[in-house]
This record gives C-alpha cells, sequence and structure tokens, in this order.
C-alpha cells in the first residue's frame, strides 16, 4: 500500500484561507532596471528575502517630479536618514496604487515607518503601519524579528477599498506619538491606538525615537507623496 506523508508546513499551508494560502506560496519578482535612485535614500530588504536569495536592487524607488516611485520585488523598507523625530511627532504621507493589485492577484500592504535603528545592521528595529487597497490596515514592526502589534489585518472603515483590480485607491496615513501612545491615522481617522510599552522594548522596536521612512510588501508598484514630520 502506498502511503503519503505531508510535512507540517505543508499541512499548515492548506489550511490557511485562500488569500492567506497565496501570501504564503507566493515568490517575490526581480524589477528590471531596480535599485535607489532617490538622491540621499537608503533601504533594505526583509531577512527573509534575503535568505530566499533577494537583493535590494531587485526592488525599485525612484523620484519622479516630488514623489516617491516605488516597485517591490522584495518586501522593502526605505529611508533617508536625514529624515529623523523623536518626542512626540507626527509622520504622514499619501499613498497612491494607480493600478490596484498591478503586480499581484490579492492585496498587499505599504505604509509609513517610525522609530527605525540600526536599520542597515541586522539588528534593525522599527515600527510600521500599513493600509492593503481592500479596506484593511495592519501595525507591525521589526526587533529586529518581524512581530505583529495588532494580530492579522483588520477591516476600518476610514481605509478607502478599490474599485477592483486595476483601479486607483489612494489613502493618507499618518503614524503619531503622543505621550505614552502610538497611534495609526488613515484618511483622518484613527484606526489603532497602542501603548508605547507595548510596541517598544526586548523583542520590538527599540524606540519610537528614531529615522522615519515607508514600508513596501513584495510585488506592489505604488507612489508616495507629501511625506512629512510634524510636531504638536
Amino acid at each position: 500500500m502506498r502511503r503519503v506523508y505531508t510535512s507540517a508546513l505543508a499541512m499548515s499551508i492548506m489550511l490557511m484561507p485562500a488569500a492567506a494560502r497565496a501570501q504564503a506560496t507566493e515568490t517575490s519578482n526581480k524589477v528590471a532596471n531596480g535599485g535607489i535612485s532617490a538622491a540621499g535614500w537608503a533601504g533594505k530588504i526583509d531577512a527573509k528575502e534575503a535568505a530566499q536569495g533577494q537583493v535590494l536592487n531587485n526592488s525599485k524607488l525612484a523620484m519622479e517630479g516630488k514623489d516617491l516611485h516605488v516597485i517591490t520585488g522584495p518586501a522593502v523598507t526605505y529611508w533617508n536618514p536625514a529624515n529623523k523625530a523623536s518626542g512626540d511627532y507626527t509622520v504622514k504621507a499619501t499613498f497612491k496604487e494607480p493600478k490596484y493589485m498591478n503586480l499581484n492577484d490579492h492585496p498587499h500592504p505599504y505604509g509609513i515607518m517610525i522609530g527605525g535603528n540600526d536599520l542597515d545592521t541586522d539588528q534593525a528595529s522599527f515600527l510600521y503601519c500599513a493600509v492593503y487597497g481592500d479596506g484593511k490596515f495592519i501595525m507591525r514592526g521589526m526587533g529586529p524579528a518581524a512581530f505583529s502589534v495588532n494580530g492579522r489585518a483588520l477591516a476600518a472603515a476610514s481605509v478607502h477599498k478599490a474599485a477592483g483590480k486595476g483601479e486607483p485607491v489612494e489613502q493618507e496615513i499618518a503614524v503619531s506619538v503622543k505621550g505614552d501612545k502610538v497611534e495609526c491615522s488613515v484618511n483622518g481617522a484613527v484606526v489603532g491606538s497602542y501603548d508605547k510599552a507595548a510596541v517598544t522594548g526586548a523583542g520590538k522596536a527599540k524606540s519610537t525615537d528614531g529615522i522615519y521612512g515607508i514600508r513596501f510588501a513584495h510585488n506592489t508598484d505604488g507612489w508616495v507623496s507629501g511625506l512629512t514630520m510634524t510636531k504638536p
């Protein structure tokens, strides 16, 4: 009698919802003419991507007019080391997918990164709030291993939904540090508020003080405008 053995990993993937299963098995593309051409900017792909043979130049960051154009490849965090924030502050920008899911068949997130420390090392730590064009958001970080703040992506009324694949969708994302709280706002409404003590420390972000920038998941094509930091 023939026996068929299934690994624990394969079984766990089989039991996932369809969208999660697609994400677990999807490979990152290699972007033609990739690399960073935006002056002063740097970037780093996720350790998981690097372990699979991906490199930073397989994604692309370019300054086109006053806007940043990002095309990924591997998931990547981009920053300009001159962009630093400490104490209480708000970092915000407008993100646009001109063609929703242009490079993928399920939603991929993008958003604001704050509290960047040791970013160009294997001990990088930061927080980020990212949105999906299907009306959801997620708060995550690196410390240096990836960690989740709010679990799975959550639906929020203020997050815009694309009309369909190939249609445009735009979001204004802001991350604020206010006293002992870290808040994520999307299109003017707070979607998540977290105790600073719960998102910083061992295995999480080193601090909310640090470099700020942007974060894009793999296989995503988007634009960023108006990246600014303001103090109260």
